[in-house]
């Protein structure tokens, strides 16, 4: 046999609670997100790494062109 809990809060106390985390929480993962790639932007920046990765695209971009020319045309 099941047993089940009472709840002894109101419904609009657990939306507004869960409400005011989730914002917390997104709130929380944007500013984390924007320290790690500040940080990593930071560091690609004093490694030099980013005229290789631009070289490798540019590379890229035009082994696909010569290889498919209709690309460019339309």
């Amino acid at each position: 046999m099941e047993r089940y809990e009472q709840v002894e809060k109101k419904r609009r106390t657990i939306f507004i609670d869960n409400f005011i985390g989730g914002i917390a929480w997104a709130l929380g993962a944007t500013v984390g997100l924007a320290i790690i790639i500040g940080l990593l932007t930071i560091i690609l920046k004093n490694t030099n790494l980013i005229p290789f990765v631009g070289n490798f695209v540019a590379g890229v971009i035009q082994f696909v062109i010569t290889k498919n020319p209709n690309l460019l045309a339309k």
